[in-house]
Formats: structure tokens, C-alpha cells, sequence
């Protein structure tokens, strides 16, 4: 205990550089700092994009008007879709994971760019505060929707102009980020730490990174042409003036489709060590599922006209796109098989990270097959634009995010703030978050299929009983957040002090005190020959 207590005090929490209290945080460089600053950032946005859509269902609880009027709900479902995607769901796992524990998964002192890191978050910090001012200032909020789809994009009277730009600035922050870890995996692994002795976390943050470089230049020229099509009247998507609105779509999905894989890679990574760790035994198929995990990279640059089956294109592009979505599900359901191969046989020690890691699986399961009935032309013609559509993106991005979240934040707790939650209390939490998930989104699935559409604030009588019970379901996970997020911050203060390696994990981050040092190892590890992806000595 006092061994652990001494740890505390010498880890990077309690560093003192060269700026003291609040500065020594926004001005730090450490990858573990900025790890921590963009965890209390998205978690701050994702409360607000929450009470957003707490309103949006009690709008929903009966038919008519609840508590807003159309104009209003437009707005809101706008803010709570720019805050959900471009501040919490694309940063989420690679922002504040990734920066935590990818030098200490290979055995860095930092990432490559530790200066460049710092200038990301600010970025962040400087999308966020232009988005809200778009909600504040001006004429009016956004009320396009979070796809900014043109014309109305350019058309409409609303305050745009700030929340594209901030749209624009949060790409950037993405792009820095995903540059600076490829450069860390190629420059900075440990003497011995080859390619196939990675951990899977760090490969799916290496295929993320890809993504984030490659793609999200796409949809930072796109907004720019918005904006440029708003103040100059230049004619791209403008059809009065010549342009194709149909472009806009094309340039936004080829971006947007690949941000699902941004958050959903860094997702499996997490549940990729958690499952392991408390089956108590190595990964099942290692090199199968660095091959699906870039194998998903690939592929989800190719399927982004699965969005625009009804937009009008030609047969044989619809055809190709619905083929691509299908394949997609191939190394999906690799990595499905994977976990639950691992699983087997194993001796399962019944914790959190694990509730949250095979609740992840089951959410994934159920979102990947109602993909495939959006992938195919037949029945997603019928079901385009209706509440399945709702229910399907939240089961994998929000399910995706939130669950994996959840999974890594219990796992790496100990590592992160060397100290130990309330397990009960964990519990508790993932218990009320995973039925109110459930509750909130499987009658949606009805109604779309019923024909509900989307987006619309008042529906007919045929459609309330699935809304109050979906309504009620808002209210149970909204529950289950704030009995996780209270168990956290109270153990992070008040909990008992952590072990070096409670779960007995067998990556390199295990390796050092909890929590770890300012420059995570005394000397930089070597990884011996014999030495696995989880059996590090």
C-alpha cells in the first residue's frame, strides 16, 4: 500500500512543470494530460448533447406538440447531431485513449509530435466554442440537420457559417491527431516491439489514424464550398445557378461513412484487451483480426453510396455499393467470432469492463444486422429517411462509442487515476445504461418499419405506444450516465488505491505504477523474442 501510495504522488497527476494548477494542464504537452483534457471535454459536450436529446424525446412522448414547436426541434436535433458525431463520437476513443495508452502500449515516453498533440486539443476546444457560438449569436440556430445538407445548408436564413467552420476546425484537430500516432507507431515503438507484437488497441488506433488523415481533408473542402457557396453564390451545389446538390451528398458520405470506422476501430480495440484480460487467456485469432481491422479500413472508403440508394444512381453503382456493404460484414463478423472464440473455455472473472465489453458485442451484433437490411436495395428503399434508420446509426455509432467507452474507461480506471471504483455501483450503472439503451432504440425499429419517418416532430396515433416506451427508455439511460459518471469522479478522488496491475493484464501499460509516471518508464522496455502481443515479461 504505501508502495502504491508513493506511485500517486510521483505520477503524472502531481507533476510539477513549468506552469502550476490550471495551466499546467492546457499548457502540458504530456500525452497523458492531453488524454485527460479531452476526456473531461467530450464528457462535458456529451452531457449536452444528451439533454438535447432528452428534449427531443419528450417532444416525442405524444402526438402533437409537447414541448417545442417544429422550427425549434429542427434546431435541436441539428445541435445534438453536431455535438454527437463532430465533438464526441469521431475524438472519443482515439483522442482520449489513444493518446493515454498508445506510447505506454509500445513502450514510448510520448508521441512523436507531443507539441502538435497540445495544438490538436485546442483545435477542439476552438470547434466547440465556434459551434456554440453559432447556437448563441447571430440569426438563429442551425437547422439543417448535422449533414449540412445542400442546398438548404446554403439557403436557409439560420447562423451556419460558425457551426461549418467549427465543423471545419474540429477536422483539423482529427487530422493532427491521426497524424501524430502514425508517425509514433512507425518512429517509436519499443527496441523488439514489431508489428505483430502490438497490441490490438494500438492497430486499430493505427488504422483509425489512416482514416482520419485521408478522409477528413474530404469533408473539410466540402464545408468550405458551402460556406463559399453562401457568401460568394459560387454555383457548385446551387442547381439554380448550375451546381448539383447530388455532389454535395457524394463528398460528404465518402467522408462520413469512413468517420463510423474513425470511432467504431478504436471500439473493438478496447473490447479487443478487455475480453482477454478477464477470460484470463490471449486473444483468440491475433493475426485475424489485425487483418479484418484493416481490412475495415479499406473497404469503408468504398461504401458510402449505400447512403444515397434513393438519390438517384445509376443501377449498376447501386448494385456495386450494395455488394461493398455487404462485404463490409465479413471482417465485422471476424472480429465478432474472434471475441467469442476467446471466451471460450476460459476462466471468466466477472467484473465491469467485462458487463460493458460483451454488452458491446450484442449492441454490435444487432446494429450490423440491421445494416445489412439498409444495404439492401429492396427493403432500404421502404425503410430510407424512417425511424429504422435512427435506430440502426444509434445501435452502432452511439451503441459502438458508448459501450466500448464505458468498457475501456473501467478497464484503464485504475491505470489512469490509480485508484479503484465502486464496483457494485459500476454495475448498477452498466445495468440501467444497457436497459435504457435498449428501451430507447428497439421501438424505433418498429416504427420504421411501420413507416414513422424521421426527423419530424409530431406523428400519427399508431405510433405513440413505441414512443412513450422509447421516451422511457431515454429516461432510464440518462439515469444510468449519471450513476456511472458519479461513481467515477467520487473514486477518482475518494477510491481505494489501485495496484500496479489489478486485472492482471499482460500489455506493456501494465508493466509501470498506476498511475504512471510523467515519462512512463524509467527505461525505455526491450521486448524479448519469445515475447507475445499479451504475454510481455
Amino acid at each position: 500500500m504505501q508502495e502504491a501510495q508513493s506511485a500517486l504522488q510521483a505520477s503524472y497527476l502531481h507533476h510539477q512543470g513549468r506552469y502550476k494548477g490550471l495551466l499546467g494542464w492546457i499548457f502540458s504537452t504530456d500525452h497523458k494530460r492531453i488524454g485527460l483534457l479531452y476526456l473531461y471535454s467530450i464528457t462535458t459536450m456529451f452531457v449536452v448533447g444528451l439533454l438535447l436529446g432528452l428534449a427531443m424525446k419528450f417532444e416525442l412522448l405524444a402526438p402533437g406538440k409537447t414541448i417545442m414547436e417544429a422550427r425549434d426541434y429542427n434546431a435541436t436535433f441539428t445541435v445534438h447531431g453536431v455535438i454527437m458525431i463532430f465533438m464526441i463520437v469521431i475524438p472519443g476513443l482515439p483522442a482520449v485513449f489513444g493518446n493515454f495508452l498508445l506510447p505506454l502500449m509500445i513502450g514510448a515516453p510520448d508521441v512523436a509530435f507531443p507539441k502538435i498533440n497540445l495544438l490538436s486539443w485546442w483545435f477542439y476546444v476552438a470547434g466547440v466554442f465556434l459551434v456554440l457560438a453559432a447556437l448563441l449569436f447571430g440569426s438563429g440556430t442551425p437547422d439543417t440537420g448535422w449533414t449540412f445538407y445542400a442546398p438548404y445548408s446554403f439557403k436557409t436564413g439560420t447562423n451556419m457559417l460558425p457551426a461549418i467552420f467549427g465543423a471545419f476546425v474540429l477536422g483539423f484537430s482529427s487530422i493532427l491527431t491521426g497524424l501524430n500516432f502514425i508517425v509514433t507507431i512507425h518512429r517509436m515503438r519499443a527496441p523488439g516491439m514489431k508489428w505483430m507484437k502490438m497490441p490490438m488497441f494500438a492497430w486499430t488506433l493505427y488504422g483509425t489514424a489512416w482514416i482520419q488523415l485521408l478522409a477528413t481533408p474530404v469533408v473539410g473542402i466540402t464545408l468550405v464550398l458551402v460556406a463559399l457557396e453562401r457568401i460568394f453564390g459560387i454555383g457548385v451545389f446551387d442547381p439554380a445557378l448550375g451546381g448539383d446538390p447530388i455532389l454535395y451528398q457524394h463528398l460528404f458520405w465518402i467522408y462520413s461513412h469512413p468517420a463510423v470506422y474513425i470511432m467504431i476501430l478504436p471500439a473493438m480495440g478496447a473490447v479487443s484487451e478487455v475480453i482477454p484480460t478477464f477470460s484470463q487467456k490471449h486473444i483468440f485469432g491475433y493475426k485475424a483480426l489485425i487483418i479484418s481491422t484493416m481490412a475495415i479500413a479499406f473497404v469503408g472508403y468504398l461504401v458510402w453510396g449505400h447512403h444515397m440508394f434513393t438519390a438517384g444512381m445509376s443501377g449498376t453503382a447501386q448494385y456495386a455499393f450494395s455488394l461493398l456493404t455487404f462485404l463490409v460484414a465479413i471482417p465485422s463478423a471476424i472480429k465478432v467470432f474472434n471475441w467469442i472464440s476467446t471466451m471460450y473455455k476460459g476462466s471468466i472473472n466477472l467484473k465491469t469492463p467485462f458487463y460493458w465489453a460483451s454488452s458491446f458485442i450484442f449492441i454490435f451484433m444487432i446494429g450490423g444486422f440491421t445494416g445489412l437490411v439498409l444495404g439492401s436495395l429492396a427493403t432500404n428503399v421502404h425503410l430510407h429517411d424512417t425511424a429504422f434508420v435512427v435506430a440502426h446509426f444509434h445501435y452502432i455509432v452511439f451503441g459502438g462509442v458508448s459501450f466500448s467507452f464505458f468498457a475501456a474507461i473501467h478497464y484503464w480506471f485504475p491505470k489512469i487515476y490509480g485508484r479503484m471504483y465502486d464496483e457494485h455501483w459500476a454495475k448498477v450503472g452498466w445495468i440501467m445504461f444497457f436497459i435504457g439503451f435498449v428501451s430507447l432504440y428497439t421501438p424505433m425499429f418498429y416504427l420504421g418499419m411501420k413507416g414513422m419517418p424521421r426527423r419530424y416532430y409530431d406523428y400519427l396515433p399508431e405510433y405513440h405506444g413505441a414512443n412513450i416506451l422509447s421516451t422511457f427508455g431515454s429516461w432510464i439511460l440518462a439515469m444510468g450516465f449519471l450513476v456511472i459518471v458519479v461513481n467515477l469522479v467520487r473514486s477518482a478522488r475518494k477510491g481505494e488505491i489501485a495496484v500496479a496491475n489489478p486485472w492482471k493484464g499482460k500489455t506493456l501499460e501494465w508493466t509501470v505504477p498506476s498511475p504512471p509516471p510523467f515519462e512512463n518508464f524509467k527505461e525505455i522496455p526491450v521486448v524479448g523474442e519469445k515475447d507475445g502481443p499479451y504475454n510481455y515479461e
